[in-house]
C-alpha cells in the first residue's frame, strides 16, 4: 500500500463484510451486494473513485461499477471474474458453498485454511519466501469461522448474479490483471477484454492467482501506470 500511496495517492481500504474491522460479523443482512455498495459509497463520500479489487473483491468492484457507473473513474480487476454465466452453474455453486460453510462452522478455521491452501489455485504461492508464506497463513487463521461461513452464503460466486452480459455497456477504463501461471483466469480475462469497450489485459509472468503477493513490484507497476492515466472516456 505504501507504493500505491506514493504513486497515486493514499488508498481507502474497504473491509468486506466479516473481514478486517468487520471480523466477527455474521448477520445475513450484512452479507449482501447492497450492503457492500453502501460501504463503498460511504467510504468514498459519494465522490467518483478508482476501484481496485482482487478475486471476490474484484467481483464486487465490478458489480459496483456496473450498477453505479457514474461513481467510478477506473477499475482494476485482479484475478477476478464476472461470475458464473448460467443459473444452473450458480445453483450448483450455491450448494457447494453451503456445504463448505457448514464444514467451516463444524470443523473450525484451521481445518478450512488447510483445505484452502491445498487448492491448485494457490499452488504457486509455494514459491514465496518462508516468512511471506507464514504471514499469509497467519492472516488467514485470524479470520472468524462464522463470518467466513456467512460470506460464502451471502457473497459467494453462486449467490451473486452474472455480470458477463453487462461488460459491453461498462464504459469505464478497466485493467484486467492476471498471473501467467493462473491459466483459468488468463482465459477468463481474455474473454472479458473482448467484451469490454475500454479494457486491457495485463499478464504478469511467474505469478499465479495472487499477483500482488507473488510479484508485488510488477503488480504495483501495472496498477500505478493504469491509474496515473487520464480519464479516456468520451
Amino acid at each position: 500500500m505504501d507504493g500505491l500511496a506514493s504513486s497515486v495517492g493514499p488508498p481507502v481500504l474497504v473491509d468486506l463484510p466479516g473481514h478486517g474491522r468487520h471480523a466477527g460479523e455474521a448477520s445475513p443482512r450484512r452479507f449482501t451486494l447492497e450492503a457492500v455498495e453502501t460501504e463503498i459509497t460511504t467510504l468514498s463520500r459519494g465522490d467518483s473513485l478508482d476501484l481496485v479489487g482482487y478475486s471476490m473483491g474484484g467481483r464486487l468492484a465490478l458489480a459496483y461499477s456496473v450498477r453505479h457507473p457514474d461513481r467510478v473513474r477506473r477499475l482494476v480487476l485482479e484475478s477476478a471474474s464476472p461470475g458464473l454465466a448460467s443459473e444452473e452453474e450458480r445453483r450448483a455453486r450455491r450448494s457447494e458453498d453451503a456445504a463448505l460453510a457448514e464444514s467451516l462452522e463444524r470443523d473450525g478455521i484451521e481445518a478450512f485454511v488447510e483445505r484452502w491452501e491445498s487448492l491448485p489455485l494457490f499452488e504457486s504461492q509455494e514459491a514465496l519466501a518462508g516468512a511471506a508464506r507464514a504471514a499469509v497463513r497467519a492472516r488467514r487463521l485470524r479470520n472468524d469461522a462464522a463470518s467466513l461461513a456467512a460470506c460464502l452464503r451471502g457473497l459467494g460466486t453462486g449467490s451473486l448474479p452474472s455480470f458477463w452480459g453487462s461488460l459491453a455497456s461498462l464504459r469505464v477504463p478497466v485493467l484486467v490483471l492476471v498471473g501467467g501461471l493462473d491459466r483459468k483466469f488468463v482465459e477468463i480475462g481474455a474473454r472479458m477484454v473482448e467484451l469490454l469497450p475500454d479494457g486491457r489485459l495485463v499478464e504478469i509472468p511467474e505469478a499465479g492467482h495472487t499477483v500482488h503477493l507473488e510479484r508485488p513490484g510488477a503488480w504495483l507497476g501495472a496498477v500505478t501506470a493504469f491509474l496515473s492515466q487520464g480519464d479516456r472516456r468520451g
